[in-house]
């Protein structure tokens, strides 16, 4: 039985055993600023060292929906942003002024909804950052190292099956 106590208990899961003892641990909560900075150690060993792309912050602050931070890995024209509030949540590819979200790239390679690690739901906010470097590393060459023509294609498959699909029955 699990249950999440109020916001001071925050990250905290209480389990209740058939003695009806309690036993507490922390899972994987971190403020939105660590789990980036650990986030992007995850993905720098591909983007940054094997594809030359460099890690730089673009926003952090606080609304109504908690704190947030942003932040992309550049290279010349290419951007990949991520955006982060209580776990990885918008992440977008750019070639110049074109642009895709990471599940509508996928979709475009692999012909099929939802057939992405990322996004996948976990308590432990690392593992969208895992799940986002390996489906980088399976599927998105023509980001990493393709012409700005191999990414507009993706953009226009994207478009043409967005566009198929909201003609479904």
């Amino acid at each position: 039985n699990r249950q999440c106590d109020s916001a001071g208990d925050r990250g905290v899961i209480h389990h209740r055993g058939t003695e009806n003892t309690e036993k507490t641990r922390k899972v994987g909560w971190m403020n939105p600023a660590d789990t980036m900075k650990s986030g992007v150690e995850i993905l720098e060993p591909l983007l940054t060292r094997q594809h030359g792309f460099s890690y730089r912050p673009i926003g952090q602050g606080h609304s109504s929906g908690g704190d947030f931070v942003s932040g992309e890995f550049q290279r010349g024209d290419r951007r990949l942003e991520l955006h982060l509030r209580h776990s990885l949540g918008l992440v977008t590819h750019y070639v110049g002024s074109s642009s895709l979200s990471h599940e509508d790239y996928i979709w475009s390679v692999l012909g099929q909804r939802f057939a992405s690690s990322y996004p996948e739901f976990s308590e432990d906010p690392l593992q969208a950052f895992r799940d986002l470097k390996s489906d980088i590393d399976r599927h998105v060459a023509d980001f990493l190292s393709g012409s700005d023509d191999d990414f507009l294609q993706h953009v226009h498959r994207a478009a043409q099956l967005k566009n198929a699909q909201g003609q479904l029955p």
